[in-house]
């Protein structure tokens, strides 16, 4: 903690004085959508889907049209947010305790921050639920945002499914009204309107178009029974984004802010809806997403700002990603930074010039989502022309969009080099892959941590969504990666449903019912079992604990069963069982909220 408070004074030392005759600096937009490829885009060749509003933005922006991403989501949002490669920062899964961005690491909005800007992010994070991995607790400022990597994922308000849902306000649960792509919106654009006279750094970030495939009826019943669309939810939750893009748009130019916006528009992966049974547009790509081939990680990127020339309408060809986008925000914006070893470049040449004096380079993503690293897996490295995959095929992209065509026994020389670059990169991120992110308890910046089964840290997949929680999918013998803060008193609160569910331990309402007896508490050298009341919601622990990184490993005990909690509650305040601290409302789960007022429990 002292290492990053004086990073930050650091920081703040160097951002140069600012007076009224300086033009303003740029505001920066970052739109980024979830699970939606290259070619879930009317611009980009999609016969049957409807983008007028990104069509648009495509004739007043740069196109970034070789641009690349890792495979899947928390990876690609950890090497946008740091310049560097998502193997190098710790994220290389969405799940297990491995989605965590390493508490060391200076993000974005760290730097936007530091230089006297607004930050704001709306939507998806996706990189740590608990912290010091919270948005709030990474630079941004204002934060609107929901749990986990999706709505409806195990750390999300419990019932959330896309409409009037709960979503975390600066720390703190708050009920919404309406569709979650309309309230990212909405509220990034509130954020824009009260901080208009200011550099600001919004970041909006859906969750949309992401399965579960949900949209508002008029936006899926368009496409409903054309033989082009694979799945009509998906295409509508994609032009609700175009329509919310339309809204934005028009707040830019009515507020004034346009010109002096970078406004950036991108996706986190290849398509994960765009194509099924036959039906859907590739992108004249193979692969979709977690895939290492080229449908997987090459994804649309448009940047529009008229003050800083950028040319409207202009093609990049040349190979770009999203280790480029903070080092090239950096030199835009003229925003002073600590010194960050970046993995990607500034690339403002190629938004600049012709790009002809651009040195060649190779980059790597993978697909690696597992609880630790393996060499080669799920790999592609990538040159202007080139893509080695997996280490032993190699397909020329100038002749072979579709990679069907190995060239690898043709181009022995090629391989060899290209391996060598991955060489390099491996034996440089791998060297710290033993290390873990730990979620820290005994935080005044959090003195309630809710834990919950996505984050255990296991060699298989965990139930890390609702549904696998309502389902009952179990693991026997599973663990948290816990940091104790500071010495002291803890309770440890043990739950099967978390506590806005409001159901006993082994209450069926929800899904599956248990037949548990006991709870069995293992933390540190601590060992305590206890009998499980009829129609208990929880079994609380008293434990004390020294500082130190330590293993929660505690397990629900029953005659034909023994299983780990899906839901921890931990807080060093002394309290009668979980609650919240005093002051604060949680609202309880209501199936009913939008028919009825919401309830809520007020703690006196």
């Amino acid at each position: 903690m002292k290492r990053l408070l004086g990073m930050f004074a650091l920081m703040l030392v160097a951002v140069p004085s600012v007076n009224a005759q300086e033009p303003k600096q740029p505001n920066v937009v970052v739109v980024i959508t979830d699970d939606q490829g290259y070619g879930d885009l009317a611009f980009t060749g999609n016969p049957a889907i409807k983008t007028p509003t990104l069509d648009k933005l495509s004739t007043q922006a740069t196109l970034l049209n070789n641009f690349h991403v890792d495979p899947t989501c928390a990876p690609t949002r950890s090497a946008l947010m740091t310049g560097r490669y998502s193997d190098r920062v710790g994220v290389w899964h969405t799940v297990q305790g491995r989605s965590m961005l390493r508490r060391r690491e200076v993000t974005m909005a760290d730097v936007f921050g530091a230089n006297g800007y607004a930050t704001g992010m709306f939507g998806k994070w996706h990189l740590g639920d608990c912290y010091p991995y919270r948005p709030e607790d990474r630079g941004f400022k204002h934060c609107v945002y929901h749990g986990a990597g999706g709505v409806g994922q195990a750390p999300d308000y419990w019932g959330n499914d896309y409409f009037d849902d709960t979503y975390i306000v600066n720390g703190k649960h708050q009920r919404f009204e309406g569709f979650c792509t309309d309230i990212w919106f909405d509220e990034g654009m509130k954020f824009i309107k009260d901080n208009k006279d200011k550099p600001f750094f919004a970041y909006i970030s859906t969750n949309a178009p992401h399965s579960p495939y949900y949209s508002p009826e008029e936006y899926s019943k368009p496409y409903a029974g054309n033989p082009q669309v694979s799945i009509p939810e998906f295409y509508g939750m994609i032009t609700n984004i175009d329509d919310n893009m339309a809204k934005l748009m028009k707040l830019l130019d009515d507020e004034g802010l346009a010109d002096n916006t970078i406004l950036v528009f991108m996706t986190d992966n290849g398509t994960a809806g765009g194509i099924k049974g036959g039906r859907g547009y590739d992108g004249g790509m193979r692969g979709m997403k977690n895939s290492e081939y080229e449908g997987g990680h090459r994804v649309p990127f448009m940047i529009r700002w008229p003050n800083g020339k950028i040319e409207a309408g202009k093609r990049v060809e040349r190979l770009t990603a999203h280790i480029d986008v903070l080092p090239t925000f950096i030199q835009l914006c003229g925003l002073s930074a600590p010194e960050i070893k970046f993995d990607g470049s500034d690339i403002r040449d190629l938004l600049h010039t012709d790009g002809v004096n651009w040195p060649e380079r190779a980059l790597i993503v993978e697909s690696q989502r597992v609880v630790d690293p393996i060499k080669w897996r799920k790999s592609a490295v990538m040159t202007d022309r080139w893509r080695l995959v997996n280490g032993e095929e190699l397909f020329d992209l100038k002749a072979d969009s579709k990679q069907v065509e190995d060239l690898a026994k043709e181009y022995p020389e090629v391989v060899k080099q290209l391996r060598g670059e991955y060489d390099k990169f491996w034996d440089d991120v791998s060297k710290e892959h033993s290390l873990t992110s730990y979620m820290v308890i005994g935080s005044d910046r959090s003195p309630v941590v809710s834990l919950s089964s996505h984050d255990w840290l296991i060699d298989k997949l965990p139930p890390w969504s609702q549904n696998h929680v309502r389902n009952g999918s179990v693991a026997e013998k599973s663990f948290w990666a816990i940091e104790v803060e500071q010495d002291g008193e803890y309770e440890i609160s043990l739950r099967r449903w978390p506590v806005e569910a409001d159901k006993g331990i082994n209450d069926g309402t929800y899904g599956k019912a248990f037949n548990y007896k006991q709870a069995r508490m293992e933390i540190g050298d601590i060992d305590q079992t206890k009998d499980i009341p009829v129609g208990a919601k929880e079994v609380t622990f008293k434990v004390s604990l020294k500082k130190g990184i330590t293993k929660l490993s505690p397990t629900f005990i029953g005659p034909d069963l023994t299983a780990t909690p899906y839901y921890a509650y931990v807080t060093h305040q002394p309290n009668d069982g979980w609650q919240t601290p005093a002051g604060m409302e949680i609202p309880v789960y209501d199936p009913g909220f939008g028919r009825k007022p919401p309830a809520k429990v007020k703690v006196k």
